[in-house]
């Protein structure tokens, strides 16, 4: 309903004053003002309207209210009018408040306590640039109607400065406490320590809280949350150590508002044992009922990596508001439980917690890392149903989901769609198409972002450089590189680590160590990237010797570092340090082996002929050998060309994954090996009866900005007929230097057809292209889908020796850089 209190009352618009384009009040403090001698006689406190209005709730109680103050002649006195501002204010009616001011109150009546209540009301409704807009010219015309400030109007604009992140009129406001004498007041100070740390400026809020003469409670709650919400865990906690040290003094100790402040410090710094200090404290201080901290103290032990004891607290809270579930969801997801996460957002919805946007981040979460497409179906409904579908943050947590379920058709319409997009909306697609292979689009994305002059970040770059490394191309490597310098992120550890993988991908391995070696910090990641890229070269001693100086300094290794080192053994042929490593993994860092490392350890025993031990380690496995184990197995029974535990690893590859063809393909190679001509006519004839196929082989050449793609036997390209009669040539060539054909893998046909199609493997197609369009003593980089094949491998070595060139192919598993006849990976791949 509308009210009004006199005829003319709503007809009537608020006049606001203007505020100038650069807040500066006068410095001169303003004459002071007649001030009213109103008597209010003291009935009128136990008169009901009076009472009604302090047990007001709503506005639609006040709205009620109204008509009986007026008509009981009570609206003429400024009690009554401060308290309608008040109330007005406080349930965010600020027009109402500003018509009872300017148009209720006579001007004589207008004492000093009705300005400062209107500038409380106007400041604590500054949600926006224009509503603090409005409390600043409000605070210009009090000093304009000569109305003195008092403390708690400073305190109230720095707060409202600080909670918009207004930091360039927040100084304004700190200028005007200075000039105002408020310079040592505990509570002004207090609100401009506030000020500076909710502006990011923490270092200036330290500076202002060492320079107060003396400090209250609010004041060490004020520095110490500031720190801990600016993600400076360590300071926080310092500051509630001396805290505790200088209150105890003086009788005070920390209160519920410092527990809460500094519980996520303990969280973000990932410290258990003070995080259970503080735990401690919270249970003497009886505090441990109260569900905030609860809500925090989960938090803490999620991110200590003890979710058990999390749910123990979560399980034992007498009242959970939905900030507990959300701490506890997240805890799960954090912990890599994502099924417990994903039951415990099933418990909540059967309790009838309404979910809110973080329960749903939280659950499409756990989705993403599970690749449940179904269930995250079923919560991409229910937002649309919560009304959640314009949360520009809600729809970046639904790209990543379906991005990582291999959904990124749907992925790339909700973005397309997405009204507001952001750079996480950016990123969160952009990183969808790196994960899933899908290079040309994710450059196509990060070629449209520039375009549209958004400044990308450091996780925008550490999105794209994977899909430049999966590439493999050292141009556009170097052009990423120079947009990293251009945007300030060399200091960046993550960007760098990602040019130093990118590099090492790109066949550049030695200008990938030159980065490591510049960086000044080093993640983990930085180095299992450098182990990596020496591994996938075949420079295993270099690896070796990398994480020997990795386990000298600070930084842990983990199963990613394990993974790496063990793989790189296995290309360099290192079968006892790569036993070594995989027994210190547990025995020195109680690192449970993945079926990844048993999947390595595997591959190292099979490369080195150790067939048999390999079998016998497969079959002592504490866990179920998985696709990438069996594989591995196959893999080697092809190099060895053996024949019984290859039959028993492809049955099991068979029933693991039947859809895949290319184990099919290894097991018909290795009867093929063996002239086992029938075996190897019924892998083939079950492979059609399936109607599965083999991958086709494919080698890619980047050539003067653009990728040339050939296939074994292809005629397609511009050049082919140009590219047939060199590599016939460059074939007599090497065959004069001592190049064999291996025709052992083909049966059926005449020798000289046998060569014919040998010589028309894609490598040798990509070879002679890049000979033919490059001048001498250029290096020639090709990309190879698959396994490099013995014949096109030795043909490459003789190639090299006859042109001076030097070749570097990466195949699906590692590098090879040919060079004067030689291979880097030494025969050994």
């Amino acid at each position: 309903m509308t009210w009004q209190l006199l005829p003319s009352f709503t007809l009537l618009s608020t006049t606001t004053t203007t505020p100038p384009s650069s807040f500066k009040p006068s410095t001169q403090l303003p004459p002071p003002r007649q001030r009213s001698t109103t008597h209010i006689p003291t009935h009128i406190y136990s008169h009901p309207a009076a009472i009604l209005l302090e047990l007001c709730t709503s506005l639609n109680e006040l709205h009620q209210i109204l008509p009986l103050v007026i008509k009981s002649n009570l609206h003429h006195h400024h009690l009554f009018h401060t308290k309608l501002l008040s109330l007005f204010s406080k349930f965010g009616s600020l027009p109402e408040a500003a018509r009872v001011f300017d148009h209720l109150v006579p001007i004589q009546d207008r004492v000093d306590v009705l300005y400062h209540t209107m500038l409380k009301g106007y400041a604590l409704n500054s949600s926006s640039s224009s509503s603090l807009d409005n409390a600043l010219s409000f605070f210009i015309r009090m000093n304009t109607d000569g109305v003195r400030p008092v403390v708690y109007n400073f305190t109230y604009l720095l707060k409202a400065c600080a909670n918009n992140s207004d930091l360039r009129t927040g100084k304004q406001i700190h200028a005007q406490v200075v000039v105002n004498g408020y310079a040592s007041n505990l509570i002004s100070m207090n609100g401009v320590v506030n000020l500076y740390a909710k502006c990011r400026l923490v270092d200036e809020a330290r500076k202002m809280f060492d320079r107060m003469p003396e400090r209250d409670r609010v004041c060490w709650n004020t520095i110490i949350a500031g720190y801990s919400q600016n993600r400076v865990p360590k300071r926080a906690l310092e500051l509630f150590v001396r805290m505790q040290r200088e209150e105890d003094e003086i009788g005070r100790r920390p209160d519920l508002v410092t527990i809460v402040s500094v519980l996520p410090a303990c969280a973000d710094i990932g410290s258990l044992w003070i995080g259970k200090s503080v735990h401690g404290y919270v249970v003497k201080a009886g505090f441990e009922s109260l569900v905030n901290v609860s809500t925090a103290l989960v938090d803490v032990y999620s991110k200590c990596g003890c979710v058990g004891t999390a749910r123990y607290i979560f399980d034992n809270m007498q009242y959970r508001n939905v900030v507990s579930w959300n701490s506890m969801i997240d805890g799960y997801t954090q912990n890599g439980n994502s099924e417990e996460a994903l039951e415990l957002f099933q418990r909540m919805l059967n309790e009838r917690v309404e979910p809110t946007n973080v329960t749903i981040m939280k659950a499409l979460s756990a989705c993403a890392d599970l690749g449940d497409i179904v269930k995250g179906e079923f919560i991409h409904k229910m937002l649309c149903q919560l009304e959640l579908s314009s949360n520009v943050s809600v729809m970046n947590s639904l790209i990543s989901m379906y991005c990582k379920c291999k959904r990124v058709d749907v992925a790339a319409e909700i973005f397309e769609n997405l009204q507001g997009k952001t750079l996480v909306s950016w990123n969160a697609m952009l990183l969808g198409y790196t994960q899933n292979g899908l290079v040309n689009a994710a450059l196509n994305h990060f070629c449209k972002l520039h375009q549209q002059n958004i400044k990308p970040d450091s996780f925008t770059m550490v999105s794209v450089i994977p899909a430049l490394a999966e590439l493999s191309v050292l141009r556009q490597a170097k052009w990423i590189h120079g947009l990293v310098t251009r945007t300030c992120f060399s200091n960046d550890v993550f960007v760098m680590t990602a040019l130093v993988d990118m590099y090492a991908k790109c066949g550049a391995v030695n200008t990938a160590r030159k980065l490591f070696d510049m960086m000044d910090e080093r993640h983990v990641t930085t180095w299992n990237a450098m182990i990596d890229g020496y591994g996938t070269h075949g420079l295993g001693r270099a690896a070796v010797d990398l994480f020997s100086e990795m386990r000298k300094g600070d930084i842990m290794p983990n199963g990613i570092t394990f993974l790496s080192i063990i793989s790189g053994c296995s290309h360099s042929g290192l079968v006892e340090e790569g036993r070594g490593y995989f027994a210190a993994m547990k025995e020195d860092y109680g690192l449970e082996p993945s079926m990844d490392h048993y999947g390595a350890m595997v591959d190292l025993l099979g490369r080195a002929g150790q067939l048999n031990e390999a079998w016998g380690f497969i079959q002592n496995m504490p866990i179920g050998p998985g696709i990438n184990v069996y594989g591995a197995m196959l893999g080697a029974c092809n190099i060895h060309k053996n024949v019984d535990i290859g039959k028993k690893a492809a049955d099991k590859l068979f029933e693991l994954d039947p859809e895949e063809g290319g184990y099919h393909v290894l097991l018909a190679n290795i009867y093929t090996r063996a002239s086992m001509w029938d075996e190897m006519a019924k892998v083939r004839t079950s492979m059609e009866k399936k109607g599965l196929q083999k991958t086709p082989g494919c080698s890619l050449v980047d050539l003067r900005n653009e990728v040339h793609t050939f296939y074994s036997g292809s005629t397609s390209h511009p050049q082919s007929k140009k590219i047939y009669v060199f590599l016939e040539t460059l074939i007599d060539e090497i065959k004069a230097a001592g190049y064999v054909p291996d025709n052992n893998t083909i049966r059926g046909v005449d020798e000289d057809v046998q060569e014919q199609l040998l010589s028309s493997h894609s490598e040798k197609l990509a070879i002679a292209f890049g000979l033919l369009n490059t001048s001498p003593g250029t290096t020639i980089h090709i990309r190879k889908n698959l396994r490099v094949c013995g014949d096109c491998h030795n043909a490459t070595k003789y190639i090299s020796l006859v042109t001076g060139r030097e070749i570097v192919v990466r195949d699906m598993h590692r590098f090879h850089h040919f060079k004067s006849g030689t291979c880097s990976c030494g025969d050994y791949w």
